[in-house]
Parts: C-alpha cells; sequence; structure tokens
C-alpha cells in the first residue's frame, strides 16, 4: 500500500481536540454541563452510559452543532465556526448502518471524498486504495445494500480515510459483528493509526475492545467529563488506595477481622479467593494502607497467603467513576 494514507501531523505534542468547559441542552435537557478535556494524538476511547452525551459531543466536534457555550476546539479550529475546515481534515464513521443499498462501495466512498475536496479522478483511486486496505478491494464494485454488517462496517471506514484525514472519529464501528470480525476490525483500526500516522476517537460501548486497542479514554458521566487520560495512568489513580489480600484463617476469625478493620475507616469486598480492601479515610498510598491491614493481621493472629496491589481493568475505572469515594 503506497503512502497516500499518510496524513499531514500536526505539531509535535499539539492535541487533537480540545473541549473548553462545554454545555450543551436540548431544549429543557441539560446533555454536557461543563465538559472538560484534552484528546491527544493516538487513539482514543470515548466511554459513558446512554444518555450521556457522546453523540452530541461527536456532532459538535463535527460541526453540525454549537454548544451553548465553552469551546471544542478540532484539529487547531473552533468546530462551531469554522466545521468545513475541520471537516476537510477529519473522518466520520456513524453508527448507524443507513447506506445507499443501490450504490456500489467505490461510489460511495469517491463520492464523499469528492465532499472533502478532492477532484473526481484523484478521488476515484483514493476510493479504490481505500477500499483495498480494508479488505474490500475485489469487493468494491459490489452495491452496498448486497453487502454484509461486517463489510458495511469496513465501506465506512473505508469512506473515512480516502481523504487523508488527520484525525478519525469512529461511532461503535464493531456494532452488529460477530467475534472474530470484532477481532479483525480491531486489528484495521489499529493498523490505519499506527501503521498511517492518523489519530482515532472510538466511541464505543464494548470496555474490552477499548481496553485493548486505546491509549487513552475520556468518560463522560452526568454531563462532565469525569475521567480523562493514559488508560495506563488512570489505572495506577483507581489502584493507588486499594489492596488485595488473601487470609488463610477460619471464617470466624476473618469476620473479625474485617470488622475491626471497617472500624478504622477500611471497606472490603469479595475477589476471588481473597478481598479487596479500600480506604475510606484520606491515605498519602497504598504502601500507608498495606501497613496498616498488615497491623490488623498481626493483631489478630489471622493467617494471610497474600497482600498486594490489586490489577484494576477499564471495567472498574469507568464504575469507579460514579462512585461518591471518587
Amino acid at each position: 500500500m503506497r503512502a497516500v494514507f499518510e496524513s499531514t501531523p500536526l505539531p509535535d505534542g499539539a492535541p487533537m481536540v480540545v473541549l473548553d468547559r462545554v454545555v450543551k441542552s436540548w431544549g429543557p435537557k441539560p446533555v454536557l454541563v461543563g465538559a472538560s478535556a484534552t484528546i491527544g494524538a493516538g487513539i482514543t476511547g470515548l466511554l459513558g452510559a446512554n444518555g450521556t452525551g457522546k453523540t452530541t459531543l461527536i456532532g459538535m466536534m463535527l460541526g453540525l452543532h454549537p454548544p451553548d457555550s465553552g469551546r471544542i476546539t478540532v484539529l487547531d479550529h473552533d468546530a462551531a465556526t469554522a466545521g468545513p475546515a475541520v471537516r476537510l481534515r477529519l473522518g466520520y464513521s456513524p453508527e448507524h448502518h443507513l447506506l445507499p443499498p443501490d450504490v456500489k462501495a467505490v461510489d460511495l466512498v469517491r463520492h464523499v471524498a469528492e465532499l472533502h475536496g478532492i477532484p473526481s479522478r484523484p478521488a476515484r483511486a483514493r476510493a479504490s486504495d481505500a477500499l483495498w486496505l480494508v479488505g474490500l478491494g475485489e469487493e468494491r464494485g459490489r452495491a452496498v445494500g448486497t453487502m454484509s454488517t461486517g463489510q458495511r462496517q469496513r465501506v465506512k471506514l473505508a469512506q473515512c480515510l480516502a481523504h487523508d484525514p488527520a484525525l478519525i472519529i469512529l461511532d461503535e464501528p464493531t456494532d452488529g459483528l460477530d467475534p472474530l470480525q470484532r477481532d479483525s476490525m480491531l486489528e484495521l483500526i489499529s493498523k490505519v493509526s499506527r501503521q498511517f500516522g492518523i489519530s482515532v476517537l472510538l466511541s464505543s460501548h464494548h470496555l474490552d475492545e477499548v481496553e485493548r486497542l486505546c491509549d487513552s479514554v475520556v468518560i463522560l458521566h452526568q454531563g462532565v467529563v469525569a475521567a480523562a487520560g493514559r488508560l495506563d495512568d488512570l489505572k495506577a489513580i483507581s489502584s493507588a488506595g486499594v489492596v488485595e489480600v488473601e487470609f488463610d484463617d477460619t471464617p470466624e476469625r476473618v469476620s473479625a477481622l474485617l470488622t475491626d478493620l471497617g472500624s478504622q475507616g477500611i471497606e472490603h469486598m469479595a475477589s476471588g479467593r481473597g478481598f479487596l480492601v479500600r480506604s475510606r479515610v484520606d491515605m498519602p498510598g497504598r504502601a500507608d494502607l498495606t501497613d496498616l491491614v498488615t497491623r490488623t493481621v498481626a493483631r489478630h493472629g489471622v493467617g494471610i497467603r497474600s497482600i498486594g496491589p490489586h490489577p484494576v481493568s477499564l471495567e472498574e475505572v469507568f464504575l469507579g467513576v460514579g462512585s461518591p469515594q471518587r
């Protein structure tokens, strides 16, 4: 594959998207109430429960509707006032599958490239290249309506790429795919980003695929950005005040120990063969929590098999966003 999809990069370290106290309501219903975040290069997951404003936020990034207040900067442009300039360097794959059924895949992708300012002949060549890239080169002459859901998802990805964007926004790109098709699509998205230097904003309700694919995440909750940053950093923050302990004693003695810990502001929950313990009071770090648990164990004479940090998953980060302890 030639380097037609190598996007012109922004200056090193420049953000792809900046949300600055974004507020948006639909009628009397507030959707975003002051969302702020910076999204850098690479692959970023956009997460949030249904109704938290993901679709609204994507629409504002595309310049389709302005925020009520605040500002969204996309690729160094104000999305509310420079929508056409933003869309020239932005690719978008919508969640829905409502593609024109009688149009050939290559003609659909060509048409979208032309809408982005690519002349007709180069647009056809780019459409063909994009469809080969996503694995539909031999199928490019087929009508979209004759294609499977997995193939239509790839057509949507191809039309994102044909005009050499710096950033693509993918809304549920694995919707309707079986596990093997999902794996293949995730590998393809990773290839597009890492091999051709195109940043990706991935909106998905599949936490496992976001954890597998993304470098960073933005989590919406109750109209604001509740957490944002590199996934490894968010996991480290979430695990800082949590210790995983496996006891080796009778249930009665373990219960007495856990009751004592509770009186010291330490809560617990079952996890596998042991427990996760978390402080409800301020502590400088996990070492202090480990020391407190160890001293309490010694005081009760309870046997202990292991104690150490708890490896946090994206699901725990996501669920912890809504916790009053966060």
